[in-house]
């Protein structure tokens, strides 16, 4: 199974265009172009799952820097997804940290 990603996509190529330019190399098991969760809109990039990777290789050195939708498209192997920390809080910080205007701490006070 070899998992190729596809960037550079137009936002109106839709999922079976990009199934039909890949199936001319080998059988195809899953398509999926990323969409806004906010718009729905594509996000200009997809995966494409070939059953073989012989197949797989095939399809990447024909299709990198072919033209689908007028757009000319990137076509290599998928990384594999990168693990993200869990949590919705990242980064940041700065608030309460440290002297601030001479007054110095912050933070947290006790509130009784």
């Amino acid at each position: 199974m070899k998992n190729i990603f596809v960037g550079n996509l137009s936002f109106n190529t839709n999922e079976d265009e990009l199934r039909q330019a890949f199936e001319s190399y080998g059988q195809v098991e899953r398509v999926s172009i990323l969409t806004d969760r906010d718009t729905g809109r594509s996000r200009g990039f997809g995966f494409v799952e070939m059953n073989s990777d012989e197949d797989g290789e095939k399809a990447i050195a024909a299709l990198n820097g072919s033209q689908i939708g007028g757009r000319t498209i990137n076509v290599n192997e998928a990384r594999p997804k990168a693990e993200r920390g869990g949590g919705g809080f990242g980064g940041g910080g700065g608030r309460g940290r440290g002297e601030r205007d001479g007054r110095g701490g912050g933070g947290r006070r006790d509130r009784w």
